[in-house]
């Protein structure tokens, strides 16, 4: 009987050591291997590698375009930071510039600044001497005038008490006179 039997058989040893016919449809390995030879001639019948052949090409060339997609991205992206890192120095140099152009103009500023501070302080310094000078000049000419009044006053009375009356009179008509024609 083992000659008769062909190599597939003889891989179903368990069924043999059993003792059962294995073409019998009562021996479940037989039916398993009916139905997987008729399940791979159904696949080939239907055409289904090819078809599995072509979804899994289709979903490599899916793969791949998602690949190319996501490379373009990335570099798109790249460029982007790239050009934002590139703005982002350029906003740093100008930034530099503008407080180095700041730091300068208070300099000038504070510079500037206390010359003027100088400058009025020196104005104020000439304005209180001239202040002062006039003041002087004031006080000066007020101790003149009222020296003047004090020796007009005692020498009108030296005058007044070794003059006559008529020679009072003539004098202070002469005086009066000597005011009118200076006046005009």
């Amino acid at each position: 009987m083992f000659r008769i039997l062909p190599f597939p058989l003889l891989t179903a040893t368990p069924a043999l050591a059993a003792g059962d016919v294995f073409f019998s449809l009562w021996n479940t390995d037989f039916v398993v291997l009916i139905a997987f030879l008729l399940f791979v001639a159904a696949v080939i019948y239907f055409k289904v590698p090819p078809l599995i052949g072509g979804m899994l090409d289709k979903r490599a060339e899916n793969i791949r375009n998602e690949l190319d997609e996501a490379r373009s991205l990335r570099e798109e992206a790249q460029e982007l930071l790239d050009s934002y890192e590139r703005k982002k120095r350029e906003v740093d140099e100008q930034s530099r510039r503008i407080v180095a152009s700041a730091r300068a103009e208070a300099e000038h500023a504070s510079m500037r600044s206390k010359e003027e501070i100088e400058r009025s302080k020196k104005r104020r310094i000439a304005a209180g001497r001239e202040q002062i000078a006039s003041a002087e000049a004031n006080a000066v000419k007020e101790i003149r005038d009222r020296a003047i009044e004090v020796a007009t006053a005692a020498a009108s009375e030296v005058i007044s008490a070794r003059m006559a009356a008529a020679d009072r009179d003539k004098l202070t008509d002469d005086s009066i006179e000597t005011v009118e024609s200076r006046l005009r």
